[in-house]
């Protein structure tokens, strides 16, 4: 009998699992033995944390990172083939989700294995819900460019596709450079455009908060290396 693919989310930073993780989430999880992961050293350390007692020395673990190759990619479905229920898991989040386990999925499709998504959280959707923005129409972008005039081009599209479409823009930054991410945004935006900087979701210190541009200016927070999800509405 063939084996399922299960999608196994992943913390944002917050090692309090059971904040996090359904409980029976994380049963199932450390009942596999089979992953197919980003970075094997913070996989193991996740496992450990949703039970210390799992025998991670004899589970496989497949490394899906930038410089996996396609043709390695069914390798890493060949237990599922073999019957053996396998996980995916992000480095933060839910796989398959700006992450590169949507072309595992994918392929898992193709070879008609079942597809099982785990509950857990996920920064677009839970800054989406707190930011008061539209949840109804909405669009997550991923990175901006980094070049100047190139970023400034892409918000001022950004904000006009939000006032067209009454759509909410979401898009995050590399965490060290957040801080210019905000600020850019202050400079190229309307001031009348709502901004919603969602930080540190689920850690002690989570911050998010929902102001026009203008509101903004002289008071934005420190945002250096905190994983940070901005939304935008016109």
């Amino acid at each position: 009998m063939q084996g399922k693919l299960y999608l196994v989310p992943n913390h944002l930073g917050n090692e309090q699992t059971n904040f996090t993780i359904p409980s029976d989430v994380a049963m199932l999880t450390c009942r596999l033995r089979h992953f197919i992961v980003e970075n094997l050293r913070t996989a193991r350390r996740y496992l450990r944390l949703l039970d210390p007692k799992m025998d991670i020395d004899n589970s496989t673990f497949f490394v899906l990172d930038k410089h996996t190759g396609t043709k390695e990619y069914a390798s890493f479905l060949k237990p599922i083939m073999q019957g053996h229920d396998t996980g995916i898991i992000s480095e933060a989040g839910c796989p398959g989700v700006a992450d590169p386990g949507a072309e595992i999925v994918k392929m898992a499709h193709q070879k008609g294995i079942k597809i099982v998504p785990l509950t857990g959280p996920s920064s677009i959707l839970l800054a989406l819900m707190a930011s008061g923005l539209n949840g109804q129409n909405f669009a997550f972008n991923g990175y901006l460019p980094i070049e100047k005039n190139e970023r400034s081009k892409a918000l001022k599209q950004l904000e006009s596709l939000s006032i067209k479409e009454n759509q909410t823009q979401l898009f995050i930054e590399a965490p060290y450079r957040n801080n210019a991410m905000a600020k850019d945004i202050l400079n190229y935006c309307r001031s009348a455009t709502l901004l919603c900087i969602a930080c540190n979701i689920t850690l002690p210190d989570e911050f998010i908060e929902t102001r026009p541009v203008s509101e903004w200016k002289g008071k934005l927070p420190d945002l250096h290396k905190k994983p940070t999800m901005f939304l935008l509405q016109g």
